[in-house]
């Protein structure tokens, strides 16, 4: 009679078993979300060179060289990366070329270095070091059809040698010093019978030489010498084979100079001859035997040599264009490319040197308006199926991305401005409204309807490739990651990134894909014929409460100049379209840029522009602005760093300018303290802050023997770093009693030195980050020959005084006292340093949004990946035989050197190549942050430092929980009725 219970505990047993395990799934797919919630992009940045190499059979590819210091082989016919090279910035890439159609020869380090890539799979076969003299601009020359050796004799130029190198194995066949000081080759020549190289090089401004030289063995076959009245600027082309045309130094006039046999002959051309709306810098290009382009920045015009006599021109394009280089096409002919802006397109030429004034190709294609100007052409020719020569260009547009054009259509495009990304803010995407249509969300009906045939052709497995990839394409795009509102968890964001070429991109944190795009006008080099460059990205209205209607927008600061005096730039982009909203050309310089706290009733963000005379600019120019301002203002100081002149100022604001009375939002500065270093003894080396947005959650730490420590938590804490003047250097350029780094706590309101410590034997670069009470930095121990990271945390002992609850509550105790900066301070501070394996290219902290979570250090590696490091490694409290209340507390037991765990490599395996910055964005859970990491590539992934304690994950199996529940209430009903029948038995009896 025993039995049916049993049955039921065995069944309830197993139901708990079944939960249980269930449990222990969800805590163990921590390492399962790899993949999940990250995505990486690799780029290749701004292509300065490219040569192409599309042999008949195999794969068709052009390799690169970028201003990214990239070397790269991507597919003719996709753009895709078959292989890639991030040389280090320490090892500036020259110049880039191919030799016997199977190795990629690369020049750096002015002239310095010579390696051969494999172009298949792009190894390195040899590598050969140079010594050369300083040189500006050094050449490499691949000798064709070499008839002295059996392989082409690779020749390089720079400052006034000249090394013939085997394109084989990398020896140096011969080489040769010039005896003229100062003097620069300029061009390496070879002569039809590939027996005579012709080096052109110039010494200071006026005087030119000639040298004929053996290419077997680089003696010295004829020398000479002329000195040219006027001088030149160093720009010069050879016009025909015998004529050079070189600009004179005042850039005015064009030297036609002849050569012949023993002696030069020349003649001047005015260039305001040849082009009658000259302004604004100018260059030329020789594109083949007596034709030659003058390109201004506004026009192009081709010009006809007609040797010694003369310039004829021959065409002129009023357009913003670019001219490519001349291509071989036939044993005689030549073809070049010129690509012009016409309205809402660009137009393809393409034009035989022989004959000017007929044309190939000339078709029209159409072309995004958001990439602006061409900037260079590459041309390259195929053999089409008549048997007739059809022409491609790789075309590189003012954002710095990269097209390939043929037969009148963009065959594919790459957006490789996002290599080279300044600044990063983020928007939240709109909320998603009730009652939207269908139709509404998929853009119009008949996209819906199509969307969905295909979904169902995918599911009858009726659909051909592109249909298949069509609908994977739909998939990605309406899944719950990739969707365009926000999300309760707050994972959906718009990453809003500002590149060097002044363009703005809309990145989605789903996928990574490209929302909108803005190359803004103000910050185009064709506006102010200048070189403007963009500083940085804001925030400057989020709209909350009464103008939730509002679409957010960002700040885009700029300036028109490289100069610290030039002019400043603004510009207002909605966050949602990218559309300009309003964009200014400040009449004042942009030196500092201080956001504040403030808000208007629009909910714009006030900001400071400080110029060159000190003096600082209110924005937004408002009434409303101006009266929150006025109210906070005698509460508002800064400080600035000027590296240069080794000083630390701090300035509190005044109610006018003193230049400028009748500007209401300009306001003079008042220096209130500095601090002056001695240059003798140190240099600044790197300052840090904290972020404005962090989120303190408590000022308390309670520590193991339930005594609790209060944080110096100060917004005016500021940490600098100074180093010795020979630590300043690379690594091991000064001996250990040389190097010294002095770490500065310091108030920025009153310029109080806080705490100073001395690192002595340890040198730069330095890296540090700044959060809470705690500061951790990275540098290099000479004496250890190892990295170290040193930690200080800084307590406030005036706080912690008086324990007594009730004046807390009454309000009389001294936490409840405000703050102030000019009251002396009474800190405590604790320190510790540790040895670190990697050297460190960016540092950044973990950010919550209720700063509960545990803190981690994210590190960049030397490896370009991002190493998570939990802050409980570096506590300045940690021993070597902690008691156990600090045990409990959770202090860890003291090692020489800081742990790196493989498992907490937040990249995983990716590398972010070339890596400059690490950002943490809270999200609204309270366990993640989200995390973007920026260099030539791009990573994205979500970080829960603490795990995700708060919430389920999105693997968690919902549907066994409702079988698990399910199962146990049918056990309970089962072994209830066999209850009730049990004691009905029992009282039967």
């Amino acid at each position: 009679m025993a039995a049916p219970p049993r049955r039921s505990l065995l069944v309830l047993f197993a139901g708990l078993l079944v939960f249980a395990s269930l449990a222990t799934r969800a805590t163990a797919i921590y390492e399962d979300q790899v993949g999940l919630a990250d995505w990486h992009q690799k780029y290749i940045g701004k292509v300065k060179q490219a040569v192409y190499h599309s042999q008949k059979s195999g794969r068709r590819r052009v390799v690169v060289l970028t201003e990214e210091n990239v070397i790269s082989s991507l597919d003719l016919r996709s753009g895709d990366i078959f292989w890639r090279h991030v040389i280090d910035k320490n090892d500036p890439l020259d110049q880039l070329s191919l030799s016997h159609g199977k190795y990629v020869l690369t020049l750096s380090s002015g002239g310095t270095i010579l390696r051969a890539w494999n172009l298949p799979d792009g190894q390195m076969i040899w590598e050969t070091n140079l010594r050369t003299s300083a040189a500006s601009n050094p050449q490499l020359h691949v000798m064709s059809n070499n008839k002295v050796a059996k392989d082409n004799l690779v020749l390089v130029s720079a400052g006034r040698w000249i090394y013939a190198v085997s394109s084989i194995d990398g020896a140096i066949s011969w080489e040769k010093e010039f005896s003229i000081d100062g003097l620069e080759i300029k061009r390496i020549l070879q002569s039809p019978e590939n027996d005579v190289v012709y080096a052109l090089g110039l010494a200071g401004s006026s005087k030119l030489a000639l040298y004929h030289l053996s290419a077997k063995t680089g003696e010295i076959l004829k020398d000479i010498q002329e000195s040219l009245p006027g001088g030149l600027c160093g720009e010069t082309v050879l016009g025909c084979d015998n004529v050079l045309v070189a600009l004179d130094k005042a850039r005015s006039s064009l030297l036609l100079i002849e050569l012949k046999g023993e002696r030069i002959s020349y003649n001047k051309v005015l260039v305001s001859d040849l082009v009658q709306d000259l302004s604004g810098s100018f260059k030329l290009q020789s594109l083949s035997n007596g034709v030659i382009s003058l390109q201004t920045s506004s026009s192009i015009s081709l010009l006809k040599l007609k040797g010694t006599d003369g310039l004829e021109v021959i065409q002129r394009f009023d357009q913003p264009a670019a001219v490519s280089d001349s291509l071989t096409i036939t044993e005689k002919g030549e073809a070049f490319a010129v690509v012009q802006h016409l309205g809402s397109e660009i137009e393809f030429i393409v034009k035989f040197t022989s004959d000017l004034s007929s044309e190939i190709i000339r078709e029209k294609v159409n072309i995004d308006q958001n990439r602006g100007n061409v900037e260079k052409v590459f041309l390259n020719s195929y053999i089409r199926t008549d048997k007739s020569h059809g022409f491609r260009a790789l075309v590189v547009m003012e954002d710095h991305s990269l097209l390939l054009i043929q037969q009148g259509e963009v065959v594919w495009s790459r957006e490789d401005g996002l290599a080279s990304i300044v600044d990063v803010t983020t928007s939240e995407l709109p909320v998603e409204k009730d009652g939207v249509s269908v139709a509404d969300v998929e853009h119009n009906l008949f996209e819906w309807l199509k969307g969905h045939m295909l979904k169902l052709k995918g599911t009858l497995m009726l659909a051909n490739a592109d249909e298949v990839a069509a609908i994977q394409a739909l998939r990605l795009k309406s899944s719950e990651k990739n969707k365009m509102t926000r999300d309760h968890n707050g994972f959906r964001k718009l990453l809003v990134v500002l590149t060097k070429a002044g363009k703005v991109m809309a990145l989605h944190t789903g996928d990574g894909r490209v929302i909108w795009s803005n190359l803004l006008p103000s910050l185009r080099a064709s506006r102010f014929g200048g070189t403007p460059s963009a500083l940085r990205i804001y925030q400057w209205q989020v709209p909350h409460n009464i103008v939730m209607r509002e679409n957010p927008s960002v700040l885009v600061v700029g300036k028109s100049g490289a100069e610290s005096s030039t002019p400043g730039v603004f510009s207002i982009l909605d966050s949602y379209s990218g559309e300009e909203l309003n964009s200014m050309k400040l009449d004042h310089s942009v030196v500092q840029i201080i956001p504040l706290t403030l808000k208007d009733s629009s909910e714009q963000r006030v900001h400071l522009i400080v110029d060159s005379n000190s003096n600082a600019h209110l924005y937004p120019k408002s009434p409303d602005a101006l009266n929150v301002f006025l109210h906070e203002m005698s509460n508002l100081y800064f400080y600035s760093v000027d590296i240069q002149a080794n000083v630390i100022k701090g300035y509190s604001l005044q109610k006018s300018c003193g230049l400028n009375l009748g500007d209401e939002y300009c306001f003079s500065t008042k220096e209130l303290w500095s601090i002056i270093f001695p240059s003798d003894s140190e240099r600044i080396a790197i300052s840090e802050t904290r972020k404005m947005n962090e989120v303190v959650h408590t000022q308390a730490k309670i520590i193991g023997d339930h005594d609790v420590m209060y944080k110096y938590l100060s917004k005016n804490l500021v940490f600098v770093a100074t180093l010795s003047p020979k630590a300043a250097g690379d690594i091991g350029s000064a001996l250990p009693e040389e190097a010294s780094l002095v770490a500065y706590l310091i108030d920025a309101v009153t310029g109080r030195i806080l705490h100073r410590v001395t690192h002595h034997g340890a040198q730069g670069p330095v890296h540090a980050v700044l959060s809470e009470n705690w500061v951790v930095y990275h540098y290099f121990n000479l004496r250890a020959h190892r990295f170290e990271m040193a930690v200080i945390e800084i307590y406030d002992q005036s706080r912690a005084d008086n324990k007594d609850v009730m004046k807390l509550v009454l309000g009389k105790h001294n936490l409840s006292a405000p703050i102030t900066s000019y009251a002396r301070p009474e800190v405590a501070v604790k320190s510790q340093s540790f040895f670190f394996t990697h050297s460190v290219k960016a540092m950044a902290v973990t950010q919550t949004a209720k700063g509960i979570t545990s803190k981690q250090l994210l590190i960049g590696t030397i490896g370009d990946q991002v190493l998570a490091l939990d802050k409980r490694y570096l506590d300045p409290r940690r021993s070597v035989n902690p008691t156990q209340q600090e045990k409990e507390e959770g202090i860890i037991p003291l090692t020489d050197s800081l742990p790196i765990i493989p498992q907490s490599f937040v990249t995983h395996s990716h590398q972010v190549e070339a890596l400059r910055g690490i950002v943490s964005i809270p999200s609204k859970l309270e366990s993640t942050t989200l995390v973007f990491t920026y260099g030539v590539d791009l990573f994205y992934t979500q970080l829960a430092p603490s795990r995700t304690y708060d919430s389920l994950t999105d693997e968690f199996s919902y549907a066994l929980l409702l079988i698990t529940i399910a199962v146990l209430v049918g056990a309970i009903i089962v072994t209830w009725i066999w209850s009730e029948k049990k004691e009905l038995r029992d009282k039967w009896r």
